[in-house]
């Protein structure tokens, strides 16, 4: 059984039938856009808005993607997206996300997130992130 009361953040979402395959599944590209939209809700709950950000100089950009696939979600499931924990290595943040199917509480897919930032045009480390995230941050 997945455990979601222990996520930093989650969503409840369900599968659109246009986000099936010829099988009936969810085509595999359909879970990174789940995790993105989820991880930007994350973010702009903590003032971390990407269009202000931008304005700002400061762009997260997508560096790196593992998704992991465990059970296939099907059109009309409903499920939850979660940020999990977000560690920092040097400069990249990493997102641990997961799907889980809300029926039988199966884990379909979990995931790793690199973000790294650029500030100004050069890649570096924006104080806001860590001052907004810091205490979500696992060592």
């Amino acid at each position: 059984m997945a455990n979601i009361k222990d996520s930093l953040f989650e969503q409840a979402m369900k599968v659109r039938d246009y986000e099936c395959d010829a099988q009936g599944i969810v085509n595999n590209a359909n879970y990174q856009h789940y995790y993105e939209v989820v991880r930007h809700e994350f973010l702009e709950e903590h003032n971390l808005n990407f269009y202000e950000l931008h304005q700002q100089g400061v762009d997260a950009v997508v560096v790196s993607v593992y998704i992991r696939y465990k059970h296939s979600l099907r059109g009309s499931n409903d499920f939850v997206c979660t940020v999990d924990s977000i560690e920092r290595e040097g400069i990249r943040y990493i997102f641990n996300q997961k799907i889980v199917r809300l029926r039988d509480n199966k884990v379909c897919s979990t995931a790793r997130f690199e973000i790294a930032c650029m500030v100004n045009g050069k890649v570096g480390k924006p104080q806001i992130f860590d001052e907004i995230l810091g205490k979500y941050i696992v060592q």
